[in-house]
């Protein structure tokens, strides 16, 4: 294990890493598109019907931000920067156990360093309850089942989508941009249902910092299983019904394994 963790620290750095460039750019755009202090909610955009326009920028920066993030570390460590995807792969037999582990550490630890950041370095911007430390949960008038089913499809759509995007030689090009894309259409339309997290490191970090824990199951178990079951789905399909779109074999990761 410690000679697994040499040869690849820098790839697990990569993934601690991508996750804090998440949470700390989704916590900071939080705070000036949500926070009444900020232009945002005192301008022409600023009642709660609007709230939808005030997510499109940061559905644009945050789904921009993934598909950059893809480019630069995809080649090196798979650029999953979630615990569910890197056990996904796990299923697949693309990433061994230790590297399961070790990723799944630094992807955790990456995102509630940042949560821990945001809580000091923004105080009572970020602890406002419009703000909440960003903790993904489901928002009036939806609840918690809603919230499971939202997280549930939306994982396992990204997760199917993905698999079929880098499986393909004629379509790996555009997986940065489709999953960007994915991301930026959730953050705008689906986070009113969950908070959209599709990551149990992302939830369990801003839960961490705010010492709320009432939501974290479903964030824990959806994205997971969805994405596991996606993983099984591809993995069954791929040679019959997907056979006239997958050509190429699923890269590992670490890359040099």
């Amino acid at each position: 294990m410690l000679e697994t963790f040499k040869r690849h620290w820098r790839e697990y750095l990569m993934e601690a890493f991508g996750l804090v460039g998440f949470v700390l750019g989704a916590g900071c755009l939080a705070v000036f598109l949500e926070h009444p202090d900020f232009p945002a909610m005192k301008g022409a955009f600023g009642g709660e019907a609007d709230a939808i326009w005030r997510r499109v920028p940061l559905g644009i920066i945050m789904g921009a931000y993934i598909a950059v993030v893809i480019y630069l570390f995809g080649e090196k460590s798979g650029a999953h920067i979630n615990p569910a995807t890197t056990w996904a792969f796990f299923r697949l037999g693309k990433i061994n156990f230790t590297n399961s582990v070790f990723y799944t550490l630094a992807q955790f630890a990456g995102a509630v360093a940042a949560a821990l950041v945001l809580k000091f370095a923004l105080g009572g911007w970020f602890a406002h309850p419009l703000i909440d430390f960003a903790v993904t949960k489901p928002m009036p008038p939806h609840g918690s089942m809603s919230a499971f089913v939202a997280e549930f499809i939306i994982s396992f759509v990204l997760m199917f989508v993905v698999l079929i995007f880098i499986s393909s030689k004629r379509l790996e090009k555009y997986a940065a941009i489709v999953t960007g894309v994915l991301i930026a259409l959730y953050l705008i339309f689906e986070m009113p249902f969950s908070g959209m997290s599709l990551n149990p490191a992302r939830s369990f970090a801003a839960a961490f910092a705010a010492n709320k824990w009432e939501h974290l199951w479903i964030y824990f178990v959806a994205p997971p299983v969805a994405m596991l079951l996606a993983a099984e789905i591809f993995e069954r399909t791929k040679k019959s019904a997907l056979a006239g779109v997958v050509d190429k074999e699923l890269p590992n990761y670490p890359k040099e394994d």
